[in-house]
């Protein structure tokens, strides 16, 4: 939850990722619909959000790695990470933009001295990251998230002498607002459009995350501008449109890749880039960058990074709709599904699926999903996540795939024994929608448990609860506290077998013997009649016991 403390130390740092995260998980499909500018692939909003995903995840990594010491991170390590993990993270051009946003506040805030204290160090830091940004782009262009950035930091300079972090970082979000609602005004494409600037949309929407982060209560969100935008008008005169790239007459590539080189082969890097093609960014520094560029020669724009340096995780993404090279050709469908075990990884590769293993206390990343998706090389994709946290990062990883041609259903699985019931139904002879529709139905007629060993005191639906106490999680929410495993299981057997079923999965995790499964079985066939028990080895995961119930 939001802190109420006017404040900006690495707990609010974690928590204005986690709500940036969120807003642009909630808006990453209206801001894809009216990206237009530099190029109209509408993909802006998916960028941001896979960003800021790797920005909040590095920051988690923070969290996790002090877990077990005495001390906390400080400010300085949370926004350190911030900017590295969306660093290495960045996606388009946008993305790239907001890591070195990123990139320009952390180095206020991880290196300004404390006494000048945080509402002044944040107006720093905002003005740090309008100019970093702007450094960062060959060309600027009026009307983009640049402008909007700009106007945030000048907003939050405004600000008086009293004002606290809170009340600076709701000044930036305001200026920021009334700045992107005149970017149709300022380039010529947006205001064809009608819509204002998909990037400075985002950046608005993170900004709002940082007011709710450092004052805990989120500022109005009022609309800004269509959701969609309608079919542009054609230029009235020859020179009338702007410098933009449409997907079938700019360049033909899209190129990024991270890029380790010191400052001056980066110089010389930029100047070879800003000849061979447009939409320059270059982001990063003490001896990493991210380098963003659109070509028609990719091997290039590769080449001149060899040049600089060692350049890696390389992505070359054609606009054109048709691929250079021709691949065997794809099938008609098939299932991905995450799994949280390497047990059920082997069950759910047996029956076709392209797996993902979710490693305790490590979810895929978008990319990952992305990635088994392309693996699965079909027409038709179903997505199974198993897991409700992984809403966001599903819908995004199947936005970026239909923007590559493939028909992507995302089936909201919460769990993985729904996912199982869903994939038992998958027929991929029938008409896609036909499946789609029988695995949603199996997947929503699986009521889920699972059992976990409580780290510490606190409080639940079922009561206070010890650390070292077994809790039965019913649908996501403790409804068992018990001493042991067996015991613990039988009652969160009977609570959902109160309200009927015909068939209970039971998923061991690898510390549970076999022992259980047969004492289960046992349960079930005594108690309750025609119920029957399928049971699995899941292998090394995060839960000791995963059930079942449809």
């Amino acid at each position: 939850m939001p802190q109420t403390a006017d404040d900006l130390d690495a707990v609010a740092v974690r928590t204005w990722c986690s709500l940036a995260l969120d807003a642009l998980g909630r808006e990453r499909e209206a801001i894809d619909a009216i990206n237009v500018y530099p190029v109209a692939d509408g993909d802006t909003g998916t960028n941001l959000y896979l960003t800021a995903e790797s920005a909040a995840a590095a920051v988690e990594a923070v969290f996790a790695a002090h877990e077990t010491g005495t001390s906390a991170p400080s400010t300085a390590d949370a926004v350190r990470a911030m900017a590295h993990g969306a660093l290495i993270g960045a996606r388009g051009n946008s993305g790239t933009i907001l890591a070195q946003l990123l990139r320009g506040m952390a180095g206020v805030l991880a290196e300004e001295p404390a006494d000048r204290g945080v509402p002044e160090r944040l107006r720093l830091a905002l003005t740090r990251a309008a100019a970093s940004a702007r450094e960062a782009v060959a060309h600027p262009v009026e009307g983009t998230v640049l402008t909007v950035a700009t106007a945030a930091a000048e907003a939050a300079g405004r600000t008086g002498a009293g004002a606290g972090a809170g009340a600076v970082a709701r000044a930036a979000y305001e200026g920021a607002r009334i700045a992107l609602e005149a970017t149709p005004g300022q380039l010529a494409v947006l205001g064809r459009a009608g819509v204002v600037d998909a990037g400075g949309r985002g950046l608005v929407a993170v900004l709002g995350a940082l007011v709710e982060a450092v004052s805990g209560r989120a500022p109005e969100r009022p609309a800004t501008g269509p959701t969609a935008p309608p079919a542009p008008a054609p230029c009235a005169a020859a020179g009338d449109c702007p410098a933009a790239d449409d997907p079938e007459d700019g360049p033909a590539f899209e190129v990024i890749y991270l890029l380790e080189a010191g400052d001056e082969a980066v110089e010389r890097l930029r100047a070879r880039l800003d000849v061979l093609g447009d939409s320059l960014v270059v982001v990063g520094g003490d001896g990493l960058w991210n380098v963003h560029v659109h070509v028609d020669d990719a091997g290039a724009a590769v080449e001149a990074g060899v040049e600089a340096g060692r350049p890696y995780r390389i992505r070359i993404t054609h606009f054109a709709a048709d691929r250079l090279h021709a691949r065997p050709e794809p099938a008609q469908r098939a299932v991905v599904v995450v799994v949280p075990g390497d047990g059920l990884g082997g069950l759910c590769a047996e029956a076709g699926a392209t797996t993902v293993l979710a490693r305790p206390g490590e979810p895929p990343a978008s990319g990952e999903l992305v990635d088994a998706i392309r693996r699965a090389h079909a027409r038709e994709v179903v997505l199974l996540p198993n897991d409700a946290d992984l809403r966001h990062t599903a819908a995004a990883a199947a936005e970026q795939a239909r923007a590559e041609g493939v028909r992507v259903a995302l089936i909201p699985t919460r769990a993985a024994v729904q996912g199982i019931a869903a994939l038992a139904v998958h027929e991929a002879d029938r008409s896609f929608d036909e499946d789609v529709v029988a695995m949603t139905a199996a997947a929503g007629a699986t009521r889920y448990a699972e059992l976990a060993v409580a780290e510490r005191q606190s409080w639940t639906m079922a009561g206070i609860c010890q650390a070292g106490d077994i809790l039965g999680l019913i649908d996501g929410d403790v409804a068992v506290i018990g001493q042991d495993v067996p015991e613990t299981a039988r009652s969160v057997l009977d609570r959902m077998l109160a309200a009927g079923g015909e068939l209970v999965t039971l998923v061991l995790g690898e510390d549970i013997p076999d022992a259980l499964a047969a004492t289960l079985e046992e349960h079930v066939r005594e108690g309750y009649l025609a119920v029957d028990t399928v049971v699995y080895r899941g292998g090394h995961q995060c839960a000791p016991l995963l059930i079942g119930v449809e």
